[in-house]
């Protein structure tokens, strides 16, 4: 490749990448920005601003909001969105497996809607006593690892309205002071624990992530809490690892 070339690609790389700068600062403006507006929230300079939606929009991928109040995005977005084949199972499903063969325990993914957590998809572990769930089962947020795990990746007042809401729909009277730093420690470690709370017998640990449309997540390993203490050191481990992967491939 020659130099000229080296440098239209770094080029068409930087303008794409702007592009989609663009389109994400507008994502939640029903009412639409101005080009003032989009140049200030993705750091370009307002000639630069005009030059990329021009282009967006000859494309409709961004048109004039009604009564021309600035940009909105159009409708070919919606179609390609459409278009898309995206399944969070699928894509999580090989780390699922991966994490049971590693660990012999049993792997859940399960996504945050609403107040409450609801399981998508699960690896059985190998051992002959085991956890299991089903596919559509909602769990609550405050006793369980995955739960806890997305409820530590919300601010602060939104964490404690549901919380709070829980607590109340459950007649459960407790100081939130407690959970919030709990929450806080999650946030460091990376890892949120349900000890015996949710189930008896049943411990778990879990991590969220956030996926490509913005929906929060979490794979936890629930293990009978009989050998809780023995997988534990191995559990933490190799979920950090899986951690790791998929914050990169999600990011």
């Amino acid at each position: 490749m020659s130099e000229t070339e080296e440098k239209n690609g770094k080029s068409g790389i930087q303008v794409i990448s702007r592009a989609a700068a663009v389109l994400r600062a507008l994502k939640d403006e029903k009412n639409g920005l101005s080009l003032g507006q989009i140049a200030q929230r993705v750091g370009l300079a307002r000639s630069t601003v005009q030059r990329i939606t021009s282009a967006l929009m000859d494309e409709h991928f961004v048109i004039t909001a009604p009564q021309g109040r600035g940009l909105i995005l159009g409708p070919e977005l919606s179609a390609l969105a459409s278009a898309a084949q995206y399944n969070i199972v699928e894509h999580c499903r090989l780390l699922l497996n991966e994490l049971t063969h590693k660990t012999g325990e049993t792997t859940d993914l399960a996504v945050m809607r609403g107040i409450g957590m609801v399981f998508l998809d699960q690896v059985p572990g190998t051992h002959r006593l085991t956890t299991v769930s089903k596919v559509g089962e909602v769990f609550p947020l405050t006793t369980t690892a995955n739960g806890k795990a997305c409820l530590a990746q919300l601010p602060e007042d939104e964490a404690c309205k549901l919380i709070k809401n829980e607590w109340t729909r459950n007649g459960v009277e407790k100081d939130i002071s407690s959970l919030l730093k709990e929450l806080a420690q999650v946030r460091a470690t990376g890892l949120a624990y349900d000890l015996d709370e949710h189930s008896s017998g049943v411990s778990a640990i879990g991590f969220a992530f956030t996926d490509w449309v913005g929906e929060l997540h979490a794979i936890s390993v629930p293990v009978p809490s009989s050998r809780f203490a023995g997988q534990r050191a191995k559990i933490e481990k190799t979920l950090l690892e899986t951690s790791s992967n998929i914050h990169s491939t999600f990011q």
